[in-house]
Order: C-alpha cells, then structure tokens, then sequence
C-alpha cells in the first residue's frame, strides 16, 4: 500500500454515515431487504468519491447473489492506495428491520494483499478480548480457566465480568458453563461485529466475547479488534454440512487458531463505524426534519487514535451535492 499521509478512516466515516442515514428510515418496518438495500446503495456512491484503488474482500455475498459491493467487486476512484475493503452496510438486519439496537454501518480497509480472505466459510469460533488479557487467553481450554485468566489480568474478578454471546441455541451449554463460572452475560440476538468491538472498546461494560458467529464478520472485526490492540482467537467452525464439504474441497484446515495478525497482516488499517439503531455501543440516526446527527467510532490502526464524532447534516445542502434520498 502507498503510504498513506492522511487517515483514510475519516474519509470512510462519510461512507457509514450515508449508508447508516439512508438505512435508518427503515427502522422497526420490519423490511429486512429495503433497509439493507437502502444502505448498500448509500454507501457504494460514496465509496466512489474516494481516491482509493480498493477490492471488496468481505462484502454482500459472491456477484451472483448481489448486485453492489459483492465480494470482488473494485470501489474507489482508482487513483489512490491498493487496498483490501471489508463492508456491512447493515450489521444487523433483523436489529433494523425489527428496531431493536445496535444495528450499525460497517467498514474496513487494509492494504492489498494483507486481509484473509474466508472463501466459502460462513461460521467461525471466536474469543475476544482486550489488549491487557490477549496473552493469557486459549481457545481450547474450558470456558472456566479462560474467565479466571482473563478476570485476572483485567485487575477484576469473574463475578465482575460481562460476556457477550449471540442467544443461539448452539450457545446453550457456552451459556451453562459461563454462568456455571460465575462471570455475568450479555444476550443479544444479532451483531457480533458490536459484540466484538465491545469487547475492546474501553468505554463499554463488555470484558469478553465467545461463541461462534460470522466468518465475514470475523475479517471485519479485526480491522478495529487489530487497531485497539486487543486479540480475538478464532476458528473456522461450519454450521452445515454443504459449508464443511465446501471447506474440505478448498482444502481449509478446520484445525487451524488464527488470531488478529492472521487476519489483518497489516498495522496500517483503518476501520470506521455508525450507529443505525442506537443502543449500548453507538447512539442511532435522529432525524430532526431539516436533516439528522450521527454517531461514530473511527480508527486508524497505525496510531492507535480513536476518535467519537457527532455529525450533524442538513439536508437542504447535502441533497444538491448527493442523490441520495436522505429525507
């Protein structure tokens, strides 16, 4: 990647932005389809202001099955830095769909080459954790020992502890052994991209994440998991025959630990987020009539800086410059 002197994070933040207004119309409709389309659209024009040479890794799906930022897809101008993009308009469909929170826009970007590329898996297992418990961690030992370490070096006790895990009937005996442990859990029933960044976010009452949830968002995380110094343990662990036959025909070790360097090779990675729905991690879009104020998280790897931006945005500007229908 060419060496980039300004932080292509604040330039992606106007990517969520649009995709998280335009999508946020649709909250509590019950329109799965209409809210994320609203977003891919928003967020794909604004892709195309940006002076980057970029290749949609993690994206809607292969081109077959979707028509904008599928897997593969070039986004960008051309003109600037290769880069490696990982998109989720909507991370949590059924959150906007159903107006329950923490439905955000997600993006990611790393240099070319230097993002893994999950092929046809779709499930991973993940643990996640913040920078001051990424040594002490073990994907393979018992639930139990990974809460007392992890306790341990956050200066805490289990007790102390909040984990969040997707409520999904193949987390009922994770669920039994935490509880079992002592520490406390967070359910939630989508978005393990929030769950992940709330694992290392600092300001968040989530320590830990664990359970299995999506390969793509998996890749995704990391851009940010990477960037804030934290660790997320993971492997691939396929749900359905059709994906595990898959994986063996592409000769993918099911064996295999990764951790964040396995995923993002690269510390010069950027990642940018906004809150659609609102909850505990990022406030939601308010519309205000004349326009609407976003809340967002935006990262650059290389520094470490975290910034959190409220933007407030008028529609009678931005609707002469933009064709998309905000309002």
């Amino acid at each position: 990647m060419e060496q980039a002197n300004r932080n292509l994070a604040l330039d992606l933040v106007r990517v969520t932005e649009a995709a998280a207004m335009a999508s946020g119309r649709w909250l509590g409709k019950g329109q799965r389809k209409a809210g994320d389309k609203a977003a891919v659209d928003a967020m794909r024009f604004s892709f195309n202001s940006l002076d980057i040479d970029g290749t949609i890794i993690i994206g809607e799906g292969e081109k077959d099955k979707a028509p904008m930022l599928y897997n593969g897809e070039k986004v960008g101008t051309g003109k600037g830095p290769k880069v490696d993009v990982a998109v989720d308009p909507v991370e949590g469909t059924n959150l906007l769909a159903l107006g329950r929170p923490n439905a955000i826009s997600v993006v990611g970007l790393a240099p070319q080459g230097s993002m893994y590329d999950p092929g046809p898996s779709y499930y991973m297992q993940k643990l996640v954790v913040p920078e001051e418990a990424k040594e002490v961690i073990d994907l393979d030992a018992p639930v139990a020992d990974n809460l007392k370490k992890i306790a341990r070096a956050l200066g805490k006790d289990v007790d102390d502890l909040v984990v969040f895990v997707l409520d999904k009937p193949r987390h009922a005996q994770l669920i039994e052994e935490i509880r079992k442990a002592g520490a406390r859990i967070q359910l939630h029933t989508d978005g393990d991209v929030a769950g992940s960044l709330m694992a290392v976010d600092p300001t968040s009452e989530v320590d830990v994440m664990m359970g299995t949830g999506g390969t793509p968002e998996g890749v995704l995380s990391a851009c940010a998991i990477k960037a804030l110094g934290g660790e997320m343990l993971c492997r691939l662990d396929p749900q359905k025959e059709e994906e595990k036959k898959a994986l063996a025909e592409g000769g993918y070790d099911l064996k295999r630990i990764f951790t964040v360097d396995d995923l993002i090779k690269s510390d010069d990675v950027f990642f940018a987020a906004t809150g659609i729905s609102g909850g505990t991690f990022l406030r939601g879009v308010k519309y205000t009539g004349k326009g609407a104020i976003t809340h967002s998280l935006v990262i650059r790897g290389k520094t470490g800086t975290i910034r959190r931006i409220e933007a407030e945005h008028n529609w009678e500007k931005l609707m002469k410059i933009s064709p998309i229908k905000y309002d």
